[in-house]
């Protein structure tokens, strides 16, 4: 009997310690993943999905592209050029909270806004076709189709953020609008 009485002692000494481990490696976890993605993650006071009319007149220009996380949960970015002739991308918001426009860095393109309880979403999005690299012909078409599936934004002052579907971020600053 002894035999059984320290065998159990020693198994849940054993399932103590496992539990422990766990603890500490899923809060290790987390950390990591927080402070790995302290730059997507949006600060307490920033607003999801703000209505349209908060973003009249403005302008942004793209300054951060993360990639979704890889298969070890790290966020990677994509480089952004300058455009050719030191184009940006940048995206304005029209005064009657109706359309978008903007640079693609190469190519110039617009697009409608349409609004409703959830948020506003970009549609109808139309592009010039000039000749571009082709590296930058390959960014255009992600950054339109980025524009196009965007599932949340958030603003956070003079930031910018426009969450994908596939947990892609646009991360934009706001610009002076010349075009009031």
């Amino acid at each position: 009997m002894p035999t059984n009485i320290a065998a159990h002692t020693l198994s849940k000494e054993r399932s103590r310690n496992f539990s422990n481990s766990l603890i500490v490696v899923f809060s290790s976890l987390g950390i990591v993943l927080l402070t790995g993605c302290a730059n997507v993650i949006p600060p307490c006071n920033a607003k999801t999905s703000p209505p349209s009319s908060e973003l009249r007149n403005t302008k942004w220009e793209l300054t951060r592209w993360n990639l979704p996380p890889n298969s070890s949960g790290e966020v990677r970015t994509r480089q952004i050029p300058q455009g050719e002739a030191s184009n940006p991308i940048q995206i304005s918001f029209d005064a009657a909270g109706q359309r978008v426009s903007g640079s693609s860095g190469c190519n110039r393109f617009t697009a409608q806004l349409d609004e409703d309880a959830r948020g506003f979403t970009i549609t109808k999005i139309v592009s010039t076709k000039m000749a571009c690299t082709p590296q930058r012909n390959e960014l255009e078409n992600d950054f339109l189709y980025e524009l196009n599936d965007y599932r949340s934004i958030v603003r956070n002052g003079d930031q910018l953020l426009m969450i994908g579907a596939d947990r892609e971020v646009l991360s934009f600053t706001q610009r002076p609008n010349t075009n009031k």
